[in-house]
């Protein structure tokens, strides 16, 4: 079913989410925007991870990209590639990007002028290829401190732009806990409009307990931003209010429940094929689809968030630059909510054979704010001196659709739904986000595929390996 978990992850600022803007190919979601869609989410494994294991499938090891950037002359395609040395308990890799299109305009501009080959005009063709812009390169390495402590420390630096981005990541796994840092300088973060920011400073310590058998579910975590945020590719001024400059303590539990209303469980004749030739073995291309059902789910729970830099914080860097005053807007110093979902799942087949085996859908209805909500209703019967509406708070319908093309190829469609707007005073729900992919089902990993993925709103696409997701 959808990711019923994403509400509580969403409050905080680890979500990852999917993109071609930085090497290691994630950038976090901002909290008190919207949720962002499944579809979107980051794999679980690391960016130069995936890399390893994808090259392996790609002519000479080169992963192609689709990542816009606002020098028009590079072009938004993008070649990736990697190198990768380990040992039992260390790895350190190299990721590499180039994009090919300037130094083909250039090399066609500069050899069409060519009147005779002489040494002077090998330097200039040598030239164009030294092309600095051209390039990106990252590095990354990770060490198992202990069997349940790892350490990820990555940089990057990209050649059209300027400055470097380092990240340093420390994973401890208890029984029952998750203990994540992360330090990041700077950090990328994308709203849900698909703009990118730039937060000089970024620290998190946070604490996630796994899921009980009873469906309790909590974490708290503590953040730090340091410096005024920056647009990236964008002339937008005024930043998200949880990206501005301050230390912030949050804490969220949840109770999440799930019910099937039928499901047609797995035999034995399921798993194994008669043919003339003999007995086969043939599980389903997915383990978490092999079933069809029909389900209800739902997840409900409750955030509160202390922050610690007074009453008001600065909007924006760009005035500051200039010489002029800052911006500022007040935040609150401590906020409680509460937040839900429901979920309606239903699937046919058993994704096993080559065609016509599977069809999903998924439709997941998120209140991120139940405050919002009653002020949105509170609204409805008072005529007059109405509150704004808060859409970032608004009620959306998540809608997830897949079908299988040809034996594990699945293609899907994530949208997103906004049901109410009354400040355009549009009837019916309006669509926000859509992403389109196709997935390759791996069978050997039980539940790993590739995904193709492209956002139209982001005009981005990439391909990536994720494991245990839908």
């Amino acid at each position: 079913m959808a990711n019923l978990r994403t509400a509580m992850d969403a409050a905080f600022w680890d979500l990852n989410i999917s993109t071609t803007q930085s090497l290691d190919g994630v950038a976090r979601s901002i909290p008190g925007e919207p949720i962002p869609l499944d579809g979107s989410r980051a794999s679980r494994a690391l960016r130069i991870q995936q890399l390893a294991l994808l090259r392996n499938g790609f002519p000479l090891g080169i992963i192609p990209t689709w990542s816009p950037t606002p020098h028009k002359e590079l072009g938004s395609f993008a070649l990736n590639s990697m190198f990768k040395v380990c040992t039992q308990n260390w790895w350190l890799g190299v990721i590499g990007q180039f994009r090919p299109k300037k130094l083909i305009s250039s090399l066609k501009a500069e050899l069409s002028a060519v009147d005779e080959w002489e040494l002077p005009v090998f330097k200039d063709v040598a030239r164009h290829f030294l092309d600095k812009s051209l390039y990106s390169i990252g590095l990354c390495s990770q060490l198992a401190l202990t069997a349940s402590t790892s350490l990820v420390l990555s940089s990057e630096k990209h050649g059209e732009r300027k400055g470097r981005k380092h990240r340093a990541m420390l994973f401890h796994k208890l029984p029952s806990h998750d203990i994540t840092f992360e330090a990041a300088w700077p950090e990328l973060f994308i709203d849900s409009k698909g703009k990118y920011w730039e937060v000089p400073e970024s620290v998190s310590l946070d604490c996630l307990s796994l899921v009980s058998d009873s469906g309790l579910r909590y974490r708290f975590g503590l953040h730090k931003n340091s410096g005024v945020p920056k647009t990236v590719n964008s002339s937008i001024a005024e930043a998200p209010l949880a990206l501005l400059p301050g230390f912030c303590a949050k804490a969220a539990f949840s109770y999440e429940k799930s019910k099937d209303l039928w499901r047609q469980k797995e035999t034995k004749e399921d798993l194994i094929v008669e043919t003339p030739a003999g007995k086969f073995f043939r599980p389903s291309y997915d383990v978490r689809l092999k079933e069809p059902h029909a389900a209800i789910s739902g997840i409900i729970g409750a955030a509160c968030a202390s922050w610690f830099c007074g009453g008001k914080s600065t909007l924006s860097a760009d005035s500051s630059e200039a010489g002029d005053d800052l911006n500022y807007k007040s935040r609150s110093p401590f906020s409680v909510d509460l937040f839900a979902s429901g979920c309606y799942t239903f699937q046919h087949g058993k994704f096993r054979k080559y065609f016509r085996d599977l069809t999903r859908i998924d439709a997941r209805l998120d209140v991120p704010s139940a405050s919002a909500l009653l002020k949105q209703f509170s609204n409805i019967f008072m005529s007059s001196n109405r509150n704004p509406m808060d859409l970032a708070s608004s009620p959306r319908l998540n809608f997830i659709f897949q079908q299988q093309v040809v034996g594990p190829i699945v293609g899907r469609l994530d949208s997103r739904w906004l049901l109410a707007d009354s400040t355009t005073g549009r009837a019916g729900p309006r669509l926000e986000d859509v992403i389109f992919s196709l997935n390759y089902s791996l069978r050997l990993l039980h539940s790993g595929k590739v995904v193709a993925w492209y956002s139209p709103k982001r005009k981005e696409g990439m391909i990536e390996l994720r494991l245990f997701e839908f």
